[in-house]
Order: C-alpha cells, then structure tokens, then sequence
C-alpha cells in the first residue's frame, strides 16, 4: 500500500505554479503576467511561498490521501 496524496499534490501544484506556463505573480509590465516566460527573482520567492503553503495546507491541515493496492 502506497500514499500517492502527497505525490500527485506536489506534481499537480508545481505545474500549476511553474513560473510563466499559466500565470506569473508579480511579473515584469503587470502584477499578474500570463503566458510569460521571464522571471523575476521577487517571482520566484513569491511562487515558491505559495507552494509549500498550498502543500501545507493540503497534506497537512487537509490530510490528502490516496492509497494503491
């Protein structure tokens, strides 16, 4: 039996929050740039608080699971 929340949760939120490929917080011209592919350094600190505070939210307060087997 394997936990795959954590997992899938992970890979679903670093997708959505690839810097450029759908949105980008804090972009160059406006606050929010969308299909942009430059980055900011204030960009990337941004996106990666977002990350694990989703990620905290998910596995932890939320308790995601999702078992194999």
């Amino acid at each position: 039996m394997a936990d795959w929340g954590p997992v899938l949760i992970a890979v679903v939120l670093f997708v959505v929050l690839t810097l450029g490929l759908l949105f980008q917080l804090l972009g160059h011209s406006r606050v929010v740039d969308f299909c942009n592919m430059r980055t900011s350094g204030v960009s990337i600190l941004v996106h990666t608080i977002i990350f694990f505070r989703l990620i905290t939210i998910f596995l932890i307060a939320i308790g995601v699971h999702i078992t194999t087997g």
